[in-house]
């Protein structure tokens, strides 16, 4: 089987629901946007391998959300179910409770694994943007999931510096 299919040569593609878009649909964007996402989640994993199964888990539901946004509601049986948002919760809960409290913004970049991480949350909250632009066809559990991966990913970058005895860089630290 041949990888290209030349269809999209002209600045089109076919979405799951089987009607063709633009390349610069804001569907298309977002879709785009979660493809990334789960691109840098693999390359976190490779930083961080202690989460790598976990990371695996989160790419799953990626491809889910891509297939709700791609069927443009034609596949009611795509759905992030209240139980991953809620696990997401629980992760993010069992991770800052052995971390110290943070009272104030961070500098990323203490190791290649927050680094890493990090890169993945910025990618996390514009996936997150993108798919809140295309409006109440998003179903809310799809940008609530987003929102807390973005939170559960800081939280990892915090506990992979810690982890590598490094700490954080504070904000107030750095100011002329």
């Amino acid at each position: 089987m041949k990888i290209y299919t030349k269809k999209g040569d002209g600045g089109e593609t076919s979405l799951f629901s089987g009607r063709r878009a633009a390349k610069s649909d804001p569907l298309v964007a977002s879709v785009g946007d979660l493809d990334e996402l789960s691109a840098a989640l693999g390359l976190a994993g490779l930083g961080y391998p202690v989460i790598a199964g976990d990371l695996r888990a989160i790419q799953h539901i990626l491809y889910v959300i891509s297939a709700i946004l791609s069927a443009e509601g034609t596949r009611p049986e795509f759905a992030v179910a209240d139980a991953e948002i809620e696990k997401l919760e629980r992760m993010i809960d069992a991770v800052s409770a052995k971390l110290p409290e943070l009272r104030d913004f961070i500098y990323p970049g203490e190791t290649e694994a927050s680094s890493r991480l990090h890169m993945a949350r910025a990618i996390a909250r514009r996936a997150e943007r993108s798919a809140a632009a295309l409006g109440d066809s998003v179903p809310a559990a799809v940008l609530a999931y987003l929102n807390r991966l973005s939170d559960l990913l800081f939280v990892w970058a915090r506990q992979a510096d810690f982890a590598a005895g490094r700490g954080e860089s504070l904000l107030t630290k750095h100011q002329d």
